[in-house]
């Protein structure tokens, strides 16, 4: 299938003292997601997940190995139909101090469960939970 856009993310998570909270940001039409963004010319997917999560979030982060999840949907804008295709990583970040960007409205660390609860799309919810199995089994 072909896209009209392609971006990379990633589940964002912190470690301290065993206990692992992830990092949901608050989209100003009001959903909650993990940080992504549009894939630049010559930037592979794996360079555009760091890049938007320094940009939206101040954080410094290191990708985790063998962790890679596809979504693809369709969203209109202006009156057209737009296939898309965001690829998540995982991403672990040594701090929780956020310096969020003005594409966001706000931010959020939570445990597994209050963050599925917490996430808006069903899509982000299924990435969580393949994400947080990897954390738990092979992180």
């Amino acid at each position: 299938m072909e896209y009209d856009e392609v971006s990379a993310g990633a589940v964002v998570f912190h470690r301290s003292e065993g206990a692992v909270e992830y990092l949901l940001l608050h989209y100003p039409a009001g959903h909650w997601d993990f940080p992504k963004g549009n894939v630049e010319p010559g930037e592979t997917p794996e360079q555009t997940a760091l890049r938007e999560i320094r940009e939206e979030t101040g954080l410094e982060v290191v990708l985790i190995p063998g962790f890679m999840e596809e979504v693809e949907y369709v969203y209109a804008r202006g009156g057209r139909r737009v296939r898309k295709k965001v690829i998540f990583f995982l991403a672990e970040a040594k701090t929780k101090e956020v310096k969020l960007s003005w594409e966001h409205t706000g931010y959020v660390w939570l445990p597994f469960d209050k963050a599925l609860a917490r996430a808006t799309y069903e899509t982000t919810r299924r990435v969580l939970a393949k994400a947080h199995r990897h954390v738990k089994h092979g992180v």
